[in-house]
């Protein structure tokens, strides 16, 4: 370990790194736990508004299911003929069940 003290990363703010410098070991430790939870907690918060995204997104396209078509149903693509097709697919016990959903549009 260097007799220097560290270099403050370059993302750090100088105004908080110039205040750290100023506070007890006992405060440093409390700071990075506290800056750990932080971090954390963003973190889950960012994935819990992804999640509520996708599943807001799920119930829209849910919404807009035909008949015979369950909740769980995704799209796929299937090629025929140089001709491309969405299809709903879902699952059925062992069986693979498909119904028409339309052309794919050829600027996607």
């Amino acid at each position: 370990m260097s007799d220097s003290p560290p270099t403050p990363p370059q993302d750090v703010p100088s105004g908080i790194a110039e205040r750290l410098t100023d506070q007890s070991q006992n405060v440093l430790r409390d700071i990075a736990r506290y800056a750990d939870e932080l971090a954390e907690h963003r973190e889950r918060e960012a994935r819990l508004a992804e999640q509520d995204e996708r599943s807001e997104a799920i119930e829209a396209e849910a919404d807009d299911l035909p008949d015979g078509v369950p909740g769980k149903a995704t799209i796929t693509v299937k090629e025929i003929n140089d001709h491309r097709y969405y299809y709903w697919q879902w699952r059925e016990g062992d069986q693979v069940k498909s119904k028409y959903k339309g052309p794919v549009e050829s600027d996607e």
